[in-house]
This record gives structure tokens, sequence and C-alpha cells, in this order.
């Protein structure tokens, strides 16, 4: 929830914001990895992985996702990427980075220490999790041949584990939406910039890197691998913004027309557009725009939302799912309440203006606005009209 700025005359009025005290899963993970003992490639491949996780803590991308998103000048193989994710995994919390609920109760079971019912219960978890989903006894004693009591042990095992290793994290319910990227009209121009809360507030402490350059032995060399670890890390924060802003701007330059004359005026556009526009790649642009958001004269949006799907037009142009949604909803309000417009019939409207989309794809559409059945529409007309007199 937010609330709209008053003005988007001289500058931005601020949107309220919730108390952003807590720490979110992404921070409490990237202040475990500047901690931990990475050298620097493997710092590289850590933080990209972070970047890859979604509000659950599973990893959304390939390990090939992950080893192209990395700078060009850093080759690192397969097996790098897999042994920097089995350490990532067993950080706070433990299965984070999983690649879906079974891994990560895998992963949970891999770090207990030796207790009864652990071998069985890594056992159901490898190869047995769908019985225990269903909680079929009969068929987990017979695949196992374990007696009743051990199967209640291992269970107990599994039961008191998290499959959602961001679960403690989920505060999505009541957060409110703070603005990454601001977008305002100047000049005539469209002007993109990020937000003050992006700019990373670190900084390297001079006075320790004094003491650092009069110490010796071990305890320097030590030293200087935590410094190079925070150079680094400075450094990848910086370059996480410059592309945050370099695809905020082309995305701002690829929708344009939706700025001046709203959903109506959406351009189809994918990821792969703006990567090669931005000369990144397409997972790159993925992960920049989950979870970010900007703020417009026309609203707040998350960054994915301005990516849809094309529809052919009669005449062989395209345009958005977006844009075709709008229409609906426009067509839909326009309606007489005593007869609400089918599917069929929003089909063929559609089609008069040259676009051709099916019934089916109308309904899809339609559904995803929130919007009920023509059915639906005049039974809730005739409850009103009904309640009036």
């Amino acid at each position: 929830a937010w609330t709209e700025p008053t003005s988007f005359g001289g500058g931005f009025t601020e949107p309220q914001i919730a108390d952003q005290s807590a720490d979110s899963l992404h921070d409490h993970l990237l202040f475990q990895v500047a901690l931990a003992q990475f050298d620097e490639t493997e710092s590289a491949i850590a933080t990209a992985i972070l970047y890859a996780l979604d509000d659950d803590g599973f990893l959304e991308d390939t390990i090939d996702d992950i080893r192209a998103s990395l700078a060009p000048d850093l080759l690192v193989s397969e097996e790098q990427v897999l042994s920097v994710l089995r350490r990532v995994q067993r950080m706070e919390p433990v299965g984070v980075a999983s690649r879906g609920p079974a891994e990560c109760i895998q992963v949970q079971l891999s770090v207990l220490p030796s207790t009864p019912g652990l071998d069985l219960a890594r056992r159901l978890a490898r190869s047995y999790l769908d019985l225990v989903a269903d909680n079929n006894l009969p068929a987990m004693l017979k695949e196992t041949g374990a007696s009743q009591e051990q199967l209640d042990r291992a269970l107990d095992q599994i039961r008191g584990l998290e499959p959602r290793p961001g679960a403690r994290y989920d505060n999505r319910q009541d957060e409110y939406l703070v603005p990454d990227v601001y977008v305002r009209r100047e000049e005539g121009e469209w002007v993109t910039s990020l937000s003050p809360d992006n700019d990373p507030r670190l900084r390297l402490n001079k006075y320790y890197i004094g003491l650092l350059r009069q110490s010796g032995g071990e305890d320097a060399k030590y030293l200087n691998g935590r410094l190079q670890e925070a150079r680094w890390l400075l450094s990848s924060l910086e370059l996480r913004n410059r592309t945050l802003l370099k695809v905020s701007q082309c995305i701002v330059e690829q929708q344009e027309s939706f700025l001046e004359h709203g959903e109506a005026a959406m351009k189809p556009m994918i990821l792969q557009d703006i990567a090669n526009l931005a000369g990144v790649h397409e997972s790159t642009v993925s992960r920049a725009t989950t979870r970010k958001y900007m703020l417009t004269p026309r609203g707040l949006f998350e960054l994915k939302y301005f990516f849809s799907s094309h529809v052919r037009t009669m005449d062989g142009g395209v345009v958005s799912a977006t844009a075709v949604k709008a229409q609906i909803q426009a067509l839909i309000e326009a309606e007489p309440s005593a007869k609400p417009l089918s599917d069929q019939e929003l089909s063929r409207l559609l089609q008069q203006v040259g676009i051709k989309v099916a019934r089916r794809t109308v309904a899809k559409y339609r559904e995803s606005l929130g919007i009920g059945s023509s059915s639906e529409r005049r039974r809730a007309h005739r409850r009103m009209t009904g309640h009036r007199s």
C-alpha cells in the first residue's frame, strides 16, 4: 500500500513507507556472504545466487543463468557454481537457495546431528517425499520396510523442518512498497533516476586500512583478504545500481506511450528486448526487475509490469496484452448494466478495431482483471436493482 503523491511538478512527494528496520532475507544472506571465507570469484558467484532467489528463498535461475549473469571476464565452471551453491544452502536459514521444497528438506536433514530416525528421514526425503506429503503411511511402511515406531520418528524429523526457507522473512502481506526508481517529465523529456535509498551506505574505514598497512605476517594476509572482499562487495552493489538504472532507462524509452497515454498504449515487450538494448544477459534483466518498483506520474509499478506478450492485429502488426486488457476493461465499463457483453461479443468488438482475439483468450484476460463473466455481472446488477426497490 502507498499514498499517491499530491504533485508531480517540481519534484516528487515521497510515498508513505513502512519501517524498513527489519532485515530482509536478502540483506541477512548478503551479510553472511560478506563474512564468509569466500575468495573474490566465489563472492561474485554467491552474490549472483542471492539475486536469483524468489520471495520464498528458492533459487529461480538455472546454473547456466547464474554463470551467464557474472562479469564477462569471470569464467566459471558449473562445478564452481554448484560448490558455492552448496555453501550458500547451509547458511541461515538452512536450505535457502534450494531448487524446491524437496531439496530444501534434504539440505536441512543433511546438517542435523545423528539421532534415531534421521537416516530413515533422509531416505524418505530423497525418494518418497510424495508419500510423506500425502501421509500415505501404508505405502511408506511397505517401501521402506521400517517399523511403525521407526517411521514415526523419521516423520517427526521431517515435520519439524521448514519447506519454505524464506518463510520467517515473509512480510509481504503488510509491507509498504518503496520506489527504487523515479520517472518524471522535465522539459518535454522523460528522466529516470534511482532512489537515494539505493545508494549503498557502506564505506571502507580509512583508520582500519591504515592499521592494515602497519601489520604484517598472517594478520596482514588475513586482513588483506577481508579488505579485498569488502571492496568487491562495494563494487558489486555499484554494478547492481548501474544495471538497475540502465534497465529502467530502457524500459522508459520503450514505454513512453504508456507514460503519456496509459495502459491502452502499452507496447508489447519481453525481457530479451531490454537485454538487447541494455547490452546484458536476459537473466540479468529478470533479476534487475524482480521486486523493484518504479514511481511514475501514473502510479507505482513493479518493473515486471511493463513486460507483456503481444497479440496480432488484423493488419499484421502487434499490440501488447496489457493494451488489450485495457480495451476489454473499457468495453465492460461502458456496457449496459442490464445486458453485459459476453466474451464472444467482446471478441467481436475487438475485431472491429483490428484486434483478433479468440473468445477463450478474452475470457482469460477478463479473469486476470478480476472481472466476472457476463452472467455473473448480470446477477450482480439484478441484486443491486432488487435491493434498491
